[in-house]
């Protein structure tokens, strides 16, 4: 994606740390002449090389897994907080924007089966359900409920290049900067509030 560098974010364990907190993402590949997406979590974990991957599965109904093919690239596509930027919040006339935080990761996708797809949907599981008063877990599943595994594809993305987008009002003055935040904290809106949060954290 397009990124003005002062909108970069080339931090990586700041990106990993996004990656974890938004795993919900789109996986987007082409196939046929046609691009293909799904909203499906991917979470960020490393193969027995110690090489990052994306771990995922769709539903074996969904054609787009039909387009996954060994060293073919596809495009994982995270989003976070965003907010509108008005800018009556500027010391100077100007036109409004939107912050936002965005993440692209780009690699190679390649089919898992067997006791590598099973051990992915064990750590999903386990992920989600280690706050909740009474967890669930795949290894406590019956046969009968795990043979719904025969209706999934799981896949592993090896990452080749990533691109972090923090649009968070870098390019402004001190004044208009912390101007926007304090505008931002009254809007008492969840992404609102995360971007101003955000922002602290750089200025």
């Amino acid at each position: 994606m397009y990124i003005p560098n002062y909108y970069k974010n080339e931090n990586i364990e700041e990106v990993r740390s996004f990656l974890i907190k938004n795993s919900f993402g789109i996986l987007i590949n082409q196939g046929n002449g046609r691009l293909s997406g799904t909203h499906i979590p991917l979470e960020l974990d490393t193969d027995e090389e110690g090489k990052e991957v994306l771990i995922g599965h769709i539903s074996k109904a969904n054609p787009q897994w039909k387009n996954f093919k060994d060293n073919e690239e596809v495009l994982a596509i995270f989003q976070g907080s965003h907010s509108y930027i008005s800018s009556s919040w500027y010391n100077h006339e100007d036109v409004p924007t939107w912050n936002y935080i965005a993440v692209h990761v780009y690699g190679v996708i390649k089919i898992i089966e067997g006791d590598e797809l099973l051990d992915s949907l064990k750590k999903l599981v386990d992920k989600y359900e280690k706050n909740s008063e009474n967890p669930v877990s795949v290894g406590n599943m019956s046969e009968k409920t795990l043979k719904q595994i025969k209706g999934i594809v799981g896949f592993k993305i090896s990452i080749n290049e990533i691109q972090s987008a923090y649009k968070l009002s870098q390019n402004k003055d001190d004044s208009d900067y912390h101007n926007i935040i304090e505008e931002l904290e009254k809007t008492e809106e969840y992404n609102s509030i995360d971007i101003a949060k955000e922002m602290k954290k750089i200025k």
